[in-house]
């Protein structure tokens, strides 16, 4: 009989145009957060939730697919860190994207994954959905726009690889993405559906974002939310706060950096616990922090606790968190039960983690992304 893989689906992408946007963007990815039942006032999509069990999560479906909706792209990464891009000498062209990177990651760690998306009818375009199909990622929803160009993101890399980005946007293909364009039959038969909040920053990406969740949600999946702020690629800040606000309640599994905690609560301290439960809503079932190299912290209705992470030499940390939700996401794919078992949850995390780790190892998102035997590998070797 054959077995059952987990599947992800990612819907998105990102172009850039001969006419220039530029925007900058500070890329130190922490985060900090808890789980509480107590929730603050947030404006909210309302969705109908259906074919729940007994512990609030939906009934176990026969698949595991992961349904995830955001951006694809090129990230050009310089070759030296510590330059700023007009003085790097070179750069190295690296697919990426959250939401691709979570689908490849799932892939690459032996689960079945697709995305679902727009890029540009570009070579850029083609190439990237080449590089999918090589890593075993589903590429039947993704959609070609012969208007618009596949976006491209120059990454400046500080000397302990962390990032700043600059994107072109006037307008990218993944904004042009229509709900009529949408599988939602794939939807309907995932697990998980994950996304970002860059799909709602413009029409008409954002109806078929919304379109897309609404689906998933009706059909009793499991939504998963990383926030991934880019404030420049927003009209304003306040647009940003509330777009990503918009759907917050909706999330049964979010996982959030202290920068965001910050930004959305309008400066407030993200390592104050009464700070982020303010960010806390009944409907989830787990908040993940992300702490970097220190590890994550997890939040559930039932308990909280940390995991460390590795300590490794950090090269580029892009793509690293989108790593740790690849991670997670395989193994949540596999079996929801882990939300109701701490010890499971605390293995599933350290899993997660060394994924994240391994990936700033090297240059780029996609091309750093671990296999399920290098983790293994890298936790047995930190263990002795």
């Amino acid at each position: 009989m054959a077995a059952l893989h987990s599947t992800a689906f990612c819907l998105g992408s990102v172009t850039l145009s001969s006419r220039q946007e530029l925007s900058f963007r500070r890329g130190n990815v922490k985060a900090s957060a808890f789980f509480c039942p107590s929730s603050v006032s947030i404006p909210q999509l309302s969705f109908q939730s259906k074919a729940l069990g007994g512990d609030g999560l939906p009934e176990t479906k026969d698949s595991s697919l992961v349904v995830c909706f955001g951006e694809m792209l090129i990230d050009f990464v310089p070759t030296i860190n510590g330059l700023s891009l007009a003085d790097a000498p070179a750069f190295k062209k690296a697919p990426g994207g959250a939401p691709a990177n979570v689908a490849v990651g799932i892939a690459r760690l032996g689960g079945s994954s697709a995305f679902i998306g727009k890029v540009g009818e570009d070579e850029f375009g083609y190439m990237l959905a080449e590089i999918l199909k090589e890593n075993n990622v589903n590429s039947e929803g993704m959609r070609f726009d012969p208007g618009a160009r596949t976006a491209l993101a120059f990454v400046t890399l500080r000397n302990d690889g962390e990032r700043e980005f600059m994107f072109y946007r006037n307008p990218s293909a993944d904004m042009l993405l229509q709900e009529a364009e949408l599988d939602l039959d794939l939807i309907r038969k995932a697990k998980i559906f994950h996304y970002g909040s860059i799909s709602l920053i413009t029409e008409p990406c954002k109806s078929a974002h919304i379109a897309a969740a609404k689906a998933a949600k009706d059909a009793g999946v499991v939504l998963s939310y990383d926030p991934n702020l880019r404030l420049p690629l927003w009209p304003s800040a306040e647009s940003a706060r509330e777009g990503i606000l918009s759907i917050w309640d909706t999330a049964d599994i979010i996982k959030i950096s202290e920068e965001e905690i910050s930004f959305l609560t309008k400066g407030e301290d993200p390592y104050d616990d009464a700070v982020v439960r303010k960010l806390c809503h009944p409907n989830h079932k787990l908040l993940l922090v992300t702490e970097g190299a220190e590890g994550c912290r997890y939040y559930t209705k039932e308990f909280n606790g940390r995991v460390k992470g590795l300590k490794v030499d950090a090269v580029d940390t892009t793509g690293a968190g989108d790593a740790f939700v690849a991670g997670i996401l395989s193994q949540l794919a596999k079996d929801l039960s882990l939300l109701q078992n701490e010890d499971r949850l605390r293995e599933a995390l350290k899993f997660a983690n060394a994924c994240g780790a391994l990936t700033v190892k090297e240059r780029g998102a996609i091309p750093a992304l671990p296999t399920r035997e290098a983790v293994y590998d890298a936790i047995l070797h930190s263990v002795g």
